[in-house]
């Protein structure tokens, strides 16, 4: 099953972020050739692809665990936790209906 895990991000966590982010694509780049990753990506602060200095709001993350317990405990370990970027993680079971 999918679950979507959403991550509300600190203010100005932009260099918390940067002195991370290697790690964090990495394990996001593993759910990716296992087959079980669906979406990823940020949340600009601004209106923009590429906000600059006003970084970002949070991550959204989409992919498939064999439970709400498993997608608990990979999104408890991402290294924008330990770095203190994120102040709230949210994690949900998703059910994708379109595209088919």
């Amino acid at each position: 099953m999918f679950y979507l895990i959403y991550s509300e991000d600190v203010e100005n966590s932009l260099s918390l972020r940067l002195s991370v982010r290697d790690k964090h694509i990495e394990r996001l780049k593993a759910l990716q050739t296992q087959g079980k990753l669906l979406i990823a990506g940020p949340c600009p602060a601004i209106d923009s692809e590429d906000p600059g200095e006003a970084g970002f709001t949070g991550s959204l993350i989409v992919a498939e665990f064999d439970s709400l317990t498993a997608a608990q405990s990979w999104a408890d370990q991402d290294p924008y936790i330990s770095a203190g970027v994120y102040k709230k993680v949210t994690v949900k079971p998703y059910k994708k209906v379109l595209p088919a």
